[in-house]
């Protein structure tokens, strides 16, 4: 950062500062600033503020720093910036200035952040974002610990044939807002764990999110051998063993990480299991000083959360027992436990045996548990109440929090100006009221409408200009350019599905009667269109295989060019699919969505949801604010498919499609503009990290705070 604070012009000295913290990604202001100082540089580097310093001219720079109105915006910013770090006015020094000096660290094996910082794969990692963006906006003392992934998340490619290939593109340091971490006599900082009879080091670099500071390991260091340099290279490659590994590095160097940076937490919160070994270092430590393993275990149970997210007992990480003993053998006796007091911490009967499941580790030796929404909190305690087989199912101790999106982040710029009207300049700070949000009661349709027509031609210019740079670039044939939207229609309904390509979502339940969805789309006076978007994860060959069917209906010629599949969905196109279509579409097989977070970007953002009543939309949804699909299950999966396909059909036929195209003399669809505000006024506060951040520090964060959480016996 250095070299770009010197090329600066004195009156822009701080512009490396601003973009070096990850504040500007929900400020507007902020934005605005990079936007002004190079608007074409701004588009191309899609909006990354330390490319953009990076590449600006010198010409460019001077300019700005003569020019009195960009002097005036970027001194205001800062000013704006400086009161948002000094922290003193927030809600928890306000409401808990006794609890300011007790740390809370987070643990995720994926932080999304923004799109320039490849780091994340879907929604698990970009709750983590949020979440950290929420604590520093509500002053929390938190800090955030996981992994820096060098070649990052794959980049998605699809060509005409369907097949997904996964490009691994590696992380310029310099170009990115991170930094890397240096001791006092300004060598590096490294941390060491053993595995497997060697020692691992880490480098460690440091985002700055907001007053929140984003701690992330690297283990691409010279004093690795070639097969460690790889451990964290990529997110979520490898086997069981690159797992365990990593999940050692997360857990156990995480812990000795905060100790090196002079932190002792007073809450360790765990976002899914693969952090879970956390708890084994904490107790190891308290043995080390003397305490008995069962003093240390109360101890640590009293400061320790985790948070599950996975409702299917396939999707928890799992290790066999002879894994657990090349890389721990000899902990336990540090633990002052025999090898199979250790091994039964995790033990739990899979189907192919006996094995060491992180979850249940986390169970057994956490405090407080708690799922991700009222749905999946009930599955949790279905799902695990073998392990505590004396109390009632109801009475597992497995608590939900349900997830919530951070509301600065994901507001479309053109809605930021309704809301600034209609709810007062300063809305964002008490976005979780509830009664803030009935003032859109006073909104009229004509402006509502206007700017939904405004995002939706946004998305379709965004389509085209990718489409268009892809082609010029000899990226992409003919067919790409054809599957990737360029033939959408921006005054027809149009239905948004984008997510990660799992079976279970079921992305191509809409091609079940392909007669009565043709039907559907190529109705010459009320037209519909389908937007598909989503990675698979590498290593996923059914949904790899979903992937290209749903290209190959983008592809025929069948549907008249109404279907389009969008490759590489990121966090920078999710903002223009959240905010620009008309009906936000998901379809996962009950209760497989343990929450689901991007039908609450579009509700934000007055696009109502059609979906199954899973996760989050069980609490979401009210009559009036958007369509569920008829809840009734059955036992044969294909049945069930059948039943959900034709309520879909039901619904859009006989509902849905005439509301929207119920326009007036003046085109406007009054009875869908009423779903769209209804839609932002019962779920945007509700809904928001706002609520739920709050919502972790009273029911989870204080009792760990304040050590009143009366601990068990392992």
């Amino acid at each position: 950062m250095q070299d770009l604070i010197e090329r600066m012009p004195e009156k822009l000295r701080r512009l490396p500062e601003l973009a070096y913290n990850v504040w500007w990604s929900w400020n507007a202001e902020a934005r605005e600033i990079f936007r002004r100082l190079d608007y074409p540089l701004w588009r191309r580097t899609l909006h990354n503020p330390v490319l953009v310093l990076r590449q600006v001219s010198d010409e460019n720079l001077l300019a700005r720093a003569r020019d009195a109105s960009f002097l005036r915006r970027f001194n205001k910013v800062m000013m704006d910036y400086d009161r948002a770090m000094s922290n003193g006015h927030s809600w928890f020094h306000t409401t808990y200035p006794h609890l300011t000096r007790k740390t809370i660290a987070y643990f995720s094996f994926e932080f999304g952040l923004h799109s320039s910082l490849p780091i994340y794969s879907g929604g698990l990692g970009i709750l983590a974002g949020d979440h950290a963006k929420e604590a520093s906006d509500l002053g929390l003392p938190f800090v955030g610990i996981g992994f820096l992934y060098p070649q990052g998340y794959f980049r998605q490619h699809v060509p005409s044939h369907g097949w997904q290939e996964a490009i691994y593109d590696p992380i310029d340091m310099t170009n990115v807002p991170i930094l890397p971490v240096h001791k006092e006599d300004g060598e590096e900082m490294r941390i060491s764990v053993e595995m497997g009879g060697r020692l691992v080091h880490a480098r460690i670099w440091r985002i700055q999110v907001g007053r929140v500071p984003l701690f992330l390991m690297d283990t691409d260091v010279p004093e690795n051998q070639p097969w460690d340099r790889e451990l964290s290279a990529r997110l979520y490659s490898g086997d069981s063993e690159m797992r365990i590994r990593q999940e050692i590095m997360l857990g156990v160097g995480g812990v000795r990480l905060l100790h090196l940076l002079g932190y002792d937490p007073a809450v360790l919160h765990m976002n899914e299991g693969h952090s879970a070994f956390l708890l084994l270092e904490a107790v190891r430590e308290r043995v080390a000083a003397g305490l008995s393993f069962e003093e240390a275990c109360r101890e640590v149970k009293a400061r320790t959360i985790f948070t599950t997210h996975t409702p299917v007992p396939a999707g928890h990480d799992v290790f066999a027992f002879h894994l657990m003993d090349k890389y721990f053998y000899g902990y336990w006796d540090q633990l002052g436990i025999s090898r199979g007091e250790f091994l039964s911490l995790g033990q739990h009967e899979e189907p192919w045996g006996a094995a060491f499941n992180m979850t249940v580790l986390a169970l057994r030796m956490a405090g407080q548990f708690n799922g991700v929404s009222a749905l999946h909190g009930q599955v949790s305690r279905e799902m695990w109440h073998h392990v505590w087989p004396h109390v009632p199912v109801d009475e597992v101790p497995i608590t939900s929090v349900t997830n919530g999106i951070h509301v600065p982040t994901w507001t479309a710029g053109e809605m930021r100006h309704i809301f600034n009207k209609y709810l007062g300049a300063d809305w964002e700070d008490h976005h979780d009221d509830p009664v803030l949000w009935e003032r859109l009661t006073e909104t009229s349709d004509e402006e509502l409408w206007q700017v939904h027509v405004a995002l939706k031609a946004k998305l379709m210019s965004y389509l085209r200009s990718r489409a268009r740079r892809s082609w010029v670039n000899g990226m992409c044939d003919p067919t790409e350019v054809l599957v990737s939207g360029t033939l959408l229609d921006p005054h027809a309904l149009t239905i948004g599905f984008a997510r990660r390509f799992a079976t279970y979502k079921r992305a191509s339940l809409l091609f079940s009667d392909m007669d009565r969805l043709r039907s559907i789309l190529l109705d010459i006076h009320r037209p519909v269109q389908l937007i598909f978007a989503g990675k698979a994860h590498p290593a996923d060959e059914p949904g790899k295989h979903l992937i290209q069917q749903v290209h190959g209906m983008a592809k025929s010629n069948q549907f008249g060019g109404r279907v389009a599949f969008v490759e590489n969905y990121d966090m920078h196109s999710a903002r223009y699919f959240k905010q620009g279509v008309d009906v936000w579409l998901n379809t996962p097989r009950r209760p497989r969505e343990a929450s689901g977070t991007s039908g609450m970007k579009a509700s934000l953002n007055g696009i109502p949801n059609l979906s199954i009543l899973d996760g989050w939309w069980v609490e979401g949804y009210n009559g009036a604010n958007g369509w569920a699909i008829e809840d009734r299950q059955f036992d044969n999966v294909d049945e069930q498919d059948a039943h959900d396909a034709q309520a879909i059909y039901r619904l859009l036929e006989e509902e849905i499609v005439p509301l929207y195209y119920s326009q007036d003399r003046d085109g406007i669809p009054r009875g869908w503009v009423e779903v769209m505000r209804e839609a932002i006024r019962s779920n945007a506060w509700r809904f928001s990290t706002r609520r739920m951040v709050k919502e972790y520090t009273t029911e989870l964060y204080l009792k760990a705070m304040t050590a009143e959480l009366l601990a068990e016996p392992v």
